[in-house]
C-alpha cells in the first residue's frame, strides 16, 4: 500500500469521534418523508461542512418534481472537489430522507444516542451513517492525496424513500449523472460492510379496480358486489398466481435468499362506502359496493420481461371477465422499474472489492437488493452503469424501531470507500 493511503487510513481512524459526531448531527435532523421535512436544513449543513474543504457546492431544488411544493420543497445538495489534473469522477450519493419513526422505540428516535458502540436513531442505519462515512472518507482522501487527478463528488438527495423523483431522478434528468460527467457511483446504503450490492430486482406497482352495481344492502341480488368480484381476483392470485411465481427463480444473488424469486404483495384494498368520520356515531348506510380497488406490488427478476409480467395479471382478469357474470375491471400502472445489475468485473466493483479485502481481510459478498433504491435512476435515466451500493449498517435494521449503526462499521466502511477512491483516482503519492 502506498504511503499516502497508509496515512489516509490512519487519519480516518483518528477521526472516529468526529465521524460519530457527524452521523449523530445528521440523525438529529428530522428529515421525515413523507412529507419531506428539513431538506434545506440538512443540505445547508452538508454544504457548509464541505465548502470548508474546498468543495464547490450547489443546491438544486427539484422544481415541479413529484412531491415538490413551496411548503415542502425538494432540495438536494451537490458537492464537487476537483483534483490537480483531469481524470475520472467518483460520486458518493446518499439520500437525506428517512421514514417516520413509528412506535416501539426504547430510545428517542431522533436523539442520536450512543450506546455499546452503536449510534441509535431513525436514519442512523438507512442511511445517515453511510453519508457520514462517505464524507469522512472523501475528506481524508483529499487531505492525504493532494496531487490526485479527477474529481470527487458527494450528494445528499431527497425522496429516495418515496421513489427518488425529487432527488436522483430529477438530477439525472438534469444531466448530473451523465457518463461524460461522472464515471463511478457508490451509494452507501446499509448492505453490511462486507457486501457489495450490484443492483436490485424490478418492480411493477398497479391499481386494479373492479366494478359492480349499487343496490340496497338488504337486497344484494338486485345489484352486483364489486367486493365479491375482488374476492374472486384474490382467490385467483392465491390459487394460481402466487404458486406460479414461486417457480420463477433468478441467478441474481438477491438477499435474503427467499427473495430470489418473483413475488407479489397485496399493498392495499379499498371497497364499498368509506368509513364514517370518527365523530360520527351512526352506522354506514346499507349499500352494495359498486367499486373495489386493489394495489399490487409485483417484484420481478432480471430473467422476466415487464410486458409479460403485466400480461400475466391481465390474463387472469380477462379470464374472470369471461367466466364471471357482470365482472369488469380497469388496471392502471402506478410505478415500474426494470431490474438492474452491475457486472462484477466493473471498475467500481473491483476497486471496492479490493478495499474490502484490504480492510476486513475477507472476500466481499456480491448481492442484489430485493427492493429498489436510487441506482435505478442513475442506470435508467443517467445511462451510467458503473454504480453499486456499499455502506455500513445492517439492512434488516432499516425502518425498524431502535434502528442503529455500529461505529466500528462506519469507520471500516469509510476506510473501504477511501481506499476505493485511491484506486479509482490516480495520484502521485
Amino acid at each position: 500500500m502506498k504511503a499516502d493511503s497508509v496515512q489516509m487510513l490512519a487519519e480516518i481512524e483518528a477521526r472516529r469521534d468526529e465521524l460519530t459526531d457527524l452521523a449523530a448531527s445528521l440523525v438529529r435532523m428530522e428529515t421525515v418523508n413523507p412529507p419531506g421535512e428539513g431538506y434545506r436544513e440538512i443540505c445547508d449543513f452538508i454544504g457548509g461542512r464541505l465548502s470548508g474543504r474546498a468543495f464547490e457546492i450547489e443546491y438544486v431544488r427539484a422544481d415541479g418534481a413529484l412531491g415538490d411544493s413551496d411548503r415542502h420543497p425538494r432540495w438536494n445538495v451537490m458537492a464537487r472537489r476537483e483534483g490537480d489534473a483531469a481524470g475520472p469522477c467518483v460520486h458518493f450519493n446518499s439520500h437525506i430522507d428517512v421514514v417516520e419513526a413509528g412506535g416501539g422505540w426504547t430510545v428517542p428516535p431522533f436523539g442520536a444516542e450512543v450506546r455499546d458502540g452503536n449510534l441509535y436513531g431513525r436514519g442512523a442505519c438507512d442511511m445517515k451513517g453511510g453519508l457520514a462515512a462517505s464524507i469522512v472518507a472523501a475528506e481524508a482522501f483529499v487531505d492525504t492525496h493532494p496531487g490526485f487527478a479527477g474529481a470527487v463528488e458527494i450528494s445528499g438527495t431527497a425522496d429516495e424513500e418515496s421513489g427518488g423523483f425529487g432527488g436522483v431522478a430529477y438530477l439525472a434528468e438534469q444531466g448530473y449523472f451523465r457518463p461524460s460527467r461522472v464515471d463511478h457511483v457508490i451509494i452507501p446504503e446499509p448492505l453490511n460492510k462486507d457486501r457489495i450490492c450490484l443492483g436490485h430486482r424490478g418492480v411493477w406497482w398497479a391499481e386494479i379496480e373492479v366494478f359492480g352495481r349499487m343496490a340496497h344492502g338488504s337486497m344484494p341480488f338486485l345489484g352486483t358486489s364489486a367486493i365479491r368480484h375482488m374476492g374472486a381476483v384474490l382467490r385467483e392470485f392465491e390459487e394460481r398466481l402466487i404458486p406460479a411465481l414461486a417457480g420463477v427463480t433468478t441467478a441474481m444473488p438477491v438477499v435474503p435468499e427467499a427473495a430470489r424469486q418473483a413475488t407479489i404483495n397485496i399493498n392495499s384494498i379499498h371497497g364499498g362506502q368509506a368509513e364514517p368520520e370518527a365523530e360520527y356515531t351512526g352506522l354506514p348506510t346499507a349499500l352494495v359496493a359498486d367499486s373495489c380497488r386493489l394495489v399490487i406490488d409485483r417484484r420481478f427478476v432480471i430473467e422476466e420481461d415487464l410486458e409479460a409480467v403485466k400480461a400475466q395479471v391481465g390474463g387472469i382478469l380477462e379470464e374472470l371477465v369471461a367466466s364471471r357474470e357482470g365482472f369488469g375491471y380497469r388496471i392502471s400502472d402506478l410505478f415500474e422499474v426494470i431490474p438492474t445489475m452491475t457486472e462484477p468485473h466493473a471498475p467500481v466493483v473491483r476497486a471496492v472489492a479490493g478495499a474490502v479485502r484490504e480492510i476486513l481481510g475477507r472476500e466481499p459478498e456480491f448481492v442484489v437488493s430485493p427492493g429498489t433504491y436510487d441506482q435505478k435512476h442513475i442506470d435508467r435515466i443517467g445511462k451510467l452503469h458503473d454504480c453499486i451500493a456499499y455502506g455500513p449498517g445492517i439492512l434488516d435494521l432499516a425502518h425498524q424501531p431502535d434502528e442503529y449503526v455500529g461505529i466500528d462499521d462506519m469507520v471500516d466502511a469509510a476506510k473501504v470507500m477511501a481506499l476505493a477512491l485511491a484506486e479509482l483516482l490516480p495520484s502521485e503519492g
